[in-house]
């Protein structure tokens, strides 16, 4: 017996393992010790994409109590941990490229019992100087502009599996996107609404949990 072929799926974190961004709600719910707009500057060309996180991040001021709460409020999917075990007993790898904040990252799948291969930007909070970013310099999907290069993840993945799935929501999820066969994409949020716009196919999700329910459907252990 051959083994069978090993597949693989990036998905970012917020927004699709997840209902809510980090960014949003710190934005919205976290007081500021910033005195501008550090996403306008990013908007305007002034600085990069982890420039405009690290000085957003790093400008809250908030207790662990309120940094706790923002983080119950993204709303990991519930049922993760169970569609991650089918998906791996099925066969499946799962990668988690993000160019948010590996601390936050990994404290959720650590409350819920998930371990997952994950690259994004580490990062430390503490009261006193909100959450500080740091490059990712030592790894091998590392890009300045974001720390971590997503769609050198998506590519690593197809050299292995020319039918790796993708499954994100926002604007640096558009480029990995579409690397993968059309079929292979899973969007929802501002991704959704972008391949609506221009027509291009796309499988639309609303939780994470659908995409492990849908991959699982076409290939059962």
């Amino acid at each position: 017996m051959h083994k069978p072929r090993q597949r693989i799926l990036v998905s970012d974190f917020d927004g699709t393992m997840t209902k809510f961004d980090f960014f949003d709600l710190a934005r919205r719910d976290l007081p500021s010790a910033a005195d501008h707009d550090f996403w306008q500057d990013y908007v305007d060309g002034k600085i990069t994409h982890f420039e405009a996180l690290a000085g957003i991040f790093g400008s809250i001021r908030a207790d662990w109590a309120g940094l706790e709460q923002v983080l119950a409020g993204m709303q990991l999917d519930p049922t993760l941990k169970d569609s991650v075990a089918r998906l791996r007993a099925a066969g499946w790898e799962i990668v988690v490229a993000s160019a948010g904040c590996g601390w936050y990252i990994e404290r959720l799948l650590q409350q819920a019992g998930v371990d997952l291969d994950v690259h994004a930007n580490p990062g430390e909070f503490a009261p006193e100087t909100g959450l500080r970013l740091a490059l990712p310099t030592d790894s091998p999907y590392f890009k300045r502009e974001t720390g971590i290069d997503k769609p050198a993840i998506v590519r690593a993945a197809l050299a292995r599996d020319p039918d790796a799935v993708f499954a994100g929501d926002g604007r640096p999820d558009l480029a990995p996107a579409n690397l993968v066969k059309p079929g292979n994409r899973f969007a929802t949020g501002w991704l959704a609404h972008h391949f609506r716009n221009v027509g291009e196919p796309f499988r639309p999700f609303e939780t994470w949990s659908q995409i492990a329910a849908a991959l699982l459907e076409e290939s059962p252990c």
